[in-house]
């Protein structure tokens, strides 16, 4: 490990302690030839590391934090806590890695996405979903808004998500 300091390739562990449920070691080293500290964190990769299929055919390694920046941009500033979208990342993460051995389309990933997000909070789902499926036209927007509106579970007592237009 190299000083940050001083560059140097010389250094004692004076701590180490696991966190975030093992998946991260963080480590209080401090340097023999400068005598500063300075912390490190080990996190375990993975061996066989997940690859993404995206629509173009292009293969690119599995990136979570593609994921955590696309729920973010969904939620915008509705009231959601970062614990639950971190959370929720962390979810799909997990199983993507359980469930494929080397390559997922990207779509999967996206519809899990959906799946998570429309049990959060339906507009996040609505944005999310919007990009997602690249609607095309009003009509494939509403489509997708009647048939989330079908699955509410107390429709009676919710707003509708699309009003229709009033004729007059």
């Amino acid at each position: 490990m190299l000083c940050p300091y001083c560059n140097a390739n010389n250094d004692k562990v004076i701590d180490s302690r696991e966190s975030d449920g093992a998946k991260v070691v963080r480590r209080r080293r401090e340097c023999v030839v400068c005598a500063r500290r300075f912390t490190t964190y080990e996190r375990v990769e993975q061996t066989a590391r997940l690859v993404v299929v995206k629509r173009d055919g292009t293969h690119v390694p599995f990136n979570r934090d593609n994921i955590l920046r696309g729920v973010q941009s969904a939620c915008g500033k509705r009231p959601i806590p970062e614990e639950a979208k971190e959370r929720m990342v962390t979810e799909i993460e997990e199983d993507l890695h359980r469930e494929f051995d080397r390559e997922v389309d990207s779509h999967v990933i996206g519809d899990r996405v959906m799946s998570k997000l429309r049990e959060l909070d339906q507009v996040a789902y609505i944005r999310y979903a919007s990009e997602h499926r690249q609607f095309r036209n009003v009509d494939e927007l509403r489509r997708e808004l009647d048939e989330l509106a079908s699955r509410a579970p107390d429709v009676k007592n919710q707003q509708p998500l699309f009003a229709e237009p009033k004729k007059t």
